[in-house]
């Protein structure tokens, strides 16, 4: 790394007519330069781990893990937490009356573009970069390929929300680079797919990676996100070809498989394992970080969030509850119910008046109770750090996009045999339940397999964030949260909004980041 060193002017004085205008554009002391800093490969696997960090952030002015959406918006789950007004955002946001200066979403909003930054800076100067003893050709082209992944999933996470958003794919240097206009939604979804598609190009199998480095983005998480990807474009012949892409990739490695049991999926020694496809790295961390913002601690906040206010129960804040609307839709001795879904004893509720929320006492069961195999609620070493890593794609929900994509484009059969290999992983050998499609009040035909798959993808995938943005893509928001609010106790039903077709799908640019530059907001708000 090259070092400035101050010479007096005084020094200078026999050649001021000759160098004062070279002098006066000397670098500042003390300030590096980027092709400095990007001399060596550590450098560039140290950038490409900082763009991983905020898919992990959680907290800044307030909490905003992206379930307090994918679940608690949607019919599967209410806010929860000691009352109304705790976390008063989330409760507007559940209840459709979001205005454009929610905190959560603004705080959400900048840590997603946090790491599209830290993804463009990567892009920008790894692959200038030579190689040397610890970075040869084909790590550079994965280290490259993590940050095109990365890249992809923050935008994918922003559009899901917020429709069309500014496409900023350059390093922001100057304030004159700082003002971008939205992009359509349809731009951004191109977006994501070049990126991914160049990814999958470039990264490693999963089995090709060092234990150490399990968590990294992988060739086989780029595939299913290009899988789920075009769903969300309704292009479903492109999904088929990557799901086709995968599952055959898949039968040569071998490297992905539902695991023999559906809880093992939430469990600390269950990460990184055979059903895992890509997961958000959490782990334990006994520091605190109250009052410091993003990036300062290496947990999860979602532990203490979602246990129970019951210390018989974990001892934690009571959010994410689900309904009975999800509870219901579970059929006759699924296992899976019950490993979702808490439902505490009378003796279990210590208070009341805090753990009971519109009238709704259950918890989420498997993965943030985080229960050991005596039945005892793990310890955090923190009270508010949790090591539990969050799933982003399992290869259940792969097999059930798979599904998805097989039956829009007519391949009913292949279509038919991606969910028998999820209800049949949920039947835990008991034949006399969760029998094979049609089943019920399923006929044999297309239309009915749609919605067994929707079915499926509901109790397979129950509390794990992937609701709310399934109904929007669907384009049956309304209809279901209509429907849902029909079914609510007078309690839950004097609480909700109307929910506006066209409008409540999407979610308000913050208004902050308007002011910020100028853009069109969404419409309705």
């Amino acid at each position: 790394m090259k070092k400035y060193i101050f010479i007096s002017l005084l020094s200078l004085l026999p050649f001021t007519f000759y160098s004062c205008n070279d002098w006066l554009n000397d670098p500042t002391p003390g300030v590096t330069k980027l092709s400095d800093f990007f001399t060596s490969g550590a450098t560039a696997v140290q950038s490409v781990n900082a763009a991983y960090q905020p898919m992990m952030w959680e907290y800044n002015s307030t909490y905003f893990p992206e379930w307090f959406i994918g679940d608690v918006v949607s019919d599967d789950a209410l806010k929860g937490g000691q009352s109304i007004g705790d976390m008063a955002d989330v409760y507007d946001m559940e209840n459709f009356k979001t205005n454009t200066n929610n905190s959560y979403l603004l705080d959400f909003y900048r840590a997603q573009y946090q790491g599209i930054g830290r993804c463009n800076l990567v892009l920008q100067e790894v692959p200038k970069m030579h190689t040397d003893t610890l970075m040869d050709t084909r790590l550079q082209n994965r280290l490259i390929g993590e940050a095109k992944f990365l890249r992809a999933m923050y935008y994918f996470r922003l559009v899901r929300i917020f429709g069309g958003i500014p496409k900023i794919d350059f390093v922001i240097d100057s304030s004159n680079k700082w003002a971008q206009p939205r992009a359509s939604a349809d731009d951004i979804y191109k977006f994501i797919t070049e990126d991914l598609e160049d990814a999958q190009k470039k990264l490693w199998r999963k089995s090709e990676y060092p234990s150490a480095d399990l968590g990294r983005a992988t060739k086989g998480a780029a595939q299913a996100m290009l899988l789920k990807t075009y769903l969300y474009m309704h292009d479903y012949a492109k999904a088929k070809e990557w799901g086709d892409s995968i599952i055959e990739s898949n039968a040569k490695y071998n490297e992905y498989e539902l695991v023999p049991k559906y809880r093992d999926n939430f469990t600390l020694e269950g990460e990184n394992g055979r059903e895992s496809v890509f997961e958000i790295q959490y782990m334990e961390d006994p520091t605190s970080d109250y009052g410091e913002g993003d990036g300062f601690t290496r947990g999860t906040f979602s532990v203490i969030l979602m246990r129970s206010r019951s210390s018989l129960l974990g001892g934690g804040w009571g959010f994410n509850k689900p309904t009975q609307n999800l509870y219901d839709e579970y059929e006759n001795n699924d296992p899976r119910r019950d490993e979702t879904i808490l439902n505490p004893t009378d003796e279990q509720i210590q208070t009341p008046e805090q753990e009971i929320y519109l009238h709704s006492s259950r918890y989420l069961n498997k993965k943030y109770a985080m229960m050991n195999e005596d039945g005892s609620y793990y310890k955090l070493t923190h009270a508010s750090r949790g090591p539990i890593n969050i799933k982003v794609i399992r290869y259940a929900d792969v097999l059930l996009m798979y599904a998805e994509a097989s039956c829009e484009t007519s391949n009913l059969d292949r279509a038919k045999w991606a969910l028998e290999l999820v209800r049949g992983r949920a039947r835990q050998g008991n034949s006399n339940i969760l029998p094979s499609f049609p089943y019920g009040n399923y006929n044999d035909n297309q239309d009915d397999l749609r919605k067994a798959i929707r079915h499926e993808r509901r109790v397979e995938l129950g509390m794990e964030g992937h609701r709310w943005f399934d109904i929007c893509r669907w384009g049956i928001a309304k209809e279901v949260m209509d429907a849902y609010k029909a079914t609510e106790n007078s309690e839950v039903q004097n609480e909700m909004a109307p929910f506006i077709k066209g409008k409540h799908e999407l979610f308000p640019i913050p208004a902050e980041e308007i002011n910020l530059n100028p853009m069109t907001q969404n419409s309705g708000y």
